[in-house]
């Protein structure tokens, strides 16, 4: 792996993204974060977020700060990556209802209203999103992808770290990396979904 490389923690909102970052962090990746957005109820051991990530449509002058390192983006951003960049993207999907119900924790947590739209349209939107994101990076020379699963990293922490050690050619700490995922922090399980 190059270290001209530009990692890329992805996915939608709550799916995981923040954890994965600790992830790769405590398997020694180094990660570009401002620390601007601070921990919270939400995200404890913090969001890992980069705040001029959300304007990639007109600035891309970061980019370069973020070869041979690890960023996080959330999917709908990522059709605006530059193609002369080689990017590695570790993509994190969770299960829908769960995803959902982080979401509207996440609004009362702020005091902020939950019925703007419904469920089940949120979750037709973000499934097609999720089948267009696909196929365009399937299509991507340019772009290597692994897609995580946040509900079997955290039934199976072991078997997951190792196939995000192969993915980034077998160089990461494992050990670390596994320590790192905190069950505890599981909170909106899907009713069906077991430890």
């Amino acid at each position: 792996m190059s270290n001209q490389t530009i990692t890329i923690v992805s996915g939608l909102p709550r799916s995981g993204t923040s954890m994965m970052m600790r992830i790769l962090e405590a398997g020694g990746l180094s990660v570009l974060t401002d620390k601007v957005r601070r921990p919270d109820d939400d995200n404890p051991r913090g969001y890992y977020e980069f705040e001029r990530v959300k304007q990639i449509e007109t600035d891309k002058a970061w980019l370069p700060d973020a070869q041979g390192k690890v960023v996080k983006m959330i999917s709908a951003l990522l059709k605006h990556l530059p193609p002369d960049y080689e990017y590695r993207i570790v993509f994190m999907v969770r299960e829908m209802a769960e995803i959902l119900a982080s979401q509207r924790k996440m609004l009362v947590n702020r005091g902020e209203p939950t019925d703007k739209v419904a469920d089940e349209v949120m979750a037709r939107m973000f499934t097609k999103h999720l089948a267009q994101i696909r196929e365009w990076l399937a299509s991507q020379p340019n772009v290597k992808v692994l897609y995580v699963d946040y509900n079997e990293t955290i039934r199976d922490p072991t078997t997951q770290v190792e196939l995000i050690n192969g993915f980034f050619e077998h160089r990461l700490d494992t050990a670390a990396m596994q320590d790192v995922i905190e069950p505890g922090l599981y909170r909106q399980r899907h009713p069906q979904a077991s430890d």
